[in-house]
């Protein structure tokens, strides 16, 4: 455990990050408080069908824009989407605040603070596909999610808290004005990122082009069923987010009778059971089995919503909502890390986009069915029914799930320190890097075994661990080659014959990547590709300088 905090301590440092988590932090307070606050704006007009019906008018909109929007997060520098999507929040917060404020019709009200929701939609699908460019292995992924998963745990805590401060003080309209200031300074947390290589490669596309890859999020949803399994199941969390949106005021004015600022302590306490949660997620790193992790969030995450009926009081509800939202936080952590695993690196904000798509709609059938359900059935067969729903789901979902990393071994820290040295794999984000650990073969090779000869087809790329090879051409010594070097990548790159043979001087440990996955990874992204097409041209133009070989 004192490694992993270590792993958490030292993402945490980066300045990058550190702004990025920050920004993402005020993001998260933004979004709850104020929605929690429209929320209470509706439930005063009507009660809680009104508080769904303004739900899902706010939601579906977002829904259909989320996977959209999300492109602008694979076409273009996603630093810069992140700024743009701070800006528009604050603009659409702030201009809903000016209607509250002035006593502006009902729709007009509406119109904005659903302009508001669908400017949401932006950030989590681009900051979960920065978060994998900018981190170097599979324990800095899994970390950076943890605390991400931390900022936003703590801004379900605050947000809602500040709401109701701000809604028993000042009503509605101080809410979105506050935390319109709030999204400014996200804003400017994210100027000018000290970060590296995470632009996307632009090229012209016409708007044919735009509405075809604006898809591709959906596209590899049908291509790739494990995907899509595993967003479905996080989608399945957020129908209960949803539900729990009405819920907590339900509680609070009509169960607990508590009046209406507790909506927004209810909500913090699902928020601090989130960060305790968010806290324990620190045990993930460097675990590659995720799914008990799911499967045990969600029963947690669930479970205690339905307590919350059996024993419905002021001094319970605070208690069982806070340990359903550790639940909800480990679960989401976990499942992130996971979709960030095993989805293209290409496309994977579109993916993330389609996820917070699918998750609007998820927020406005949990909204609406919870409202449904209090109506017909009251508010405490409603805690259980939503108490009941992730549970069943991961149980009718739980052998395909399972099956996502069944297989799955834990990272080998030499393999992964070795890799990390070589200039062609260096700056490979850590799922690529996950998916090279993952596909590597160990070699033991006796003195004197040839391992490339010339003219044979390319298939494989070699590091060399322990030991060392002569390179030769036409029966010409050129060259050896020693631990830390590798051997084999210009028949791969070229997709030519092996220009040259090497032949073991002393016995070799030695790391083998079939030309599939090699080139899958080096191909894919820029940096890579560019330092290992210089090494190749080096090699080919007699440039023995270069590390590496054949």
């Amino acid at each position: 455990m004192r490694e992993r905090l270590r792993v958490v301590a030292a993402v945490a440092r980066d300045a990058g990050l550190a702004r990025i988590e920050l920004a993402y932090f005020g993001f998260n307070m933004t979004e709850y408080a104020t929605w929690i606050a429209i929320l209470v704006y509706a439930y005063g007009l009507g009660g809680a069908a009104t508080a769904g019906l303004v739900a899902m008018v706010q939601l579906i909109p977002a829904g259909l824009v989320a996977p959209f929007a999300a492109f602008a997060g694979d076409r273009f520098r996603r630093d810069r989407v992140l700024l743009a999507g701070y800006l528009v929040q604050a603009a659409a917060l702030g201009a809903t605040a000016a209607a509250l404020s002035a006593g502006a019709p009902v729709f007009v009200t509406l119109f904005a603070a659903t302009i508001a929701a669908m400017s949401f939609t932006i950030t989590r699908p681009t900051q979960a596909a920065l978060l994998p460019s900018i981190t170097h292995t599979p324990e800095d992924l899994t970390a950076a999610n943890a605390v991400s998963g931390l900022a936003e745990n703590v801004g379900i805590l605050v947000g809602p808290f500040l709401a109701g401060l701000l809604l028993g003080g000042w009503g509605t309209g101080a809410v979105f004005a506050a935390f319109a200031v709030v999204t400014i300074v996200s804003a400017l947390l994210v100027i000018r990122l000290p970060l590296v290589a995470v632009a996307a490669p632009v090229e012209q596309l016409g708007a044919r082009d735009v509405l075809r890859e604006s898809f591709g999020g959906f596209a590899v949803l049908r291509r790739e069923r494990p995907v899509l399994l595993l967003v479905l199941v996080l989608a399945a969390g957020i129908v209960v987010i949803g539900a729990l949106d009405v819920l907590f005021v339900a509680v609070a004015i009509d169960l607990i009778h508590m009046g209406e600022a507790w909506a927004g302590f209810l909500y913090s306490a699902f928020g601090m059971g989130g960060i305790l949660g968010a806290i324990g997620a620190v045990a993930l790193v460097g675990r590659r089995r995720l799914t008990p992790s799911i499967a045990g969030g969600g029963l947690l995450f669930g479970m205690p919503l339905a307590a919350v009926s059996l024993v419905p009081f002021a001094a319970t509800a605070p208690v069982l909502f806070a340990a359903s939202g550790a639940g909800s936080s480990v679960a989401t952590v976990a499942g992130r890390t996971l979709l960030q695993r095993i989805a293209p690196e290409a496309v994977l904000a579109r993916v993330f986009g389609v996820l917070e798509g699918l998750g609007m709609f998820a927020l406005a059938a949990g909204s609406v069915g919870a409202a449904a359900l209090i109506e017909t059935l009251g508010i405490s067969a409603a805690l259980v029914v939503t108490g009941l729903f992730v549970p069943v789901a991961l149980a009718l979902a739980w052998i395909p799930l399972r099956a996502l990393d069944r297989d799955a071994r834990a990272p080998d820290p030499e393999a992964l320190a070795i890799l990390r040295r070589l200039p062609i794999f260096a700056p490979l984000p850590a799922p690529a890097i996950e998916r090279i650990m993952a596909a590597l073969v160990r070699l033991d090779v006796p003195a004197g075994h040839v391992l490339i000869r010339e003219g044979d087809e390319g298939d494989r790329f070699y590091v060399i661990v322990e030991g060392s090879v002569a390179v030769s051409q036409g029966g010409r010594h050129l060259a050896d080659r020693v631990a830390g070097d590798h051997v084999g990548e210009i028949a791969l790159l070229r997709d030519v014959p092996r220009t040259a043979t090497v032949t073991a001087i002393t016995p070799l440990r030695l790391l083998a990547l079939d030309r599939g996955p090699f080139l899958e990874a080096v191909t894919g992204h820029p940096q890579s590709r560019a330092h290992a097409e210089a090494v190749a041209a080096g090699r080919l133009a007699g440039d023995m300088s270069q590390s590496g070989d054949d």
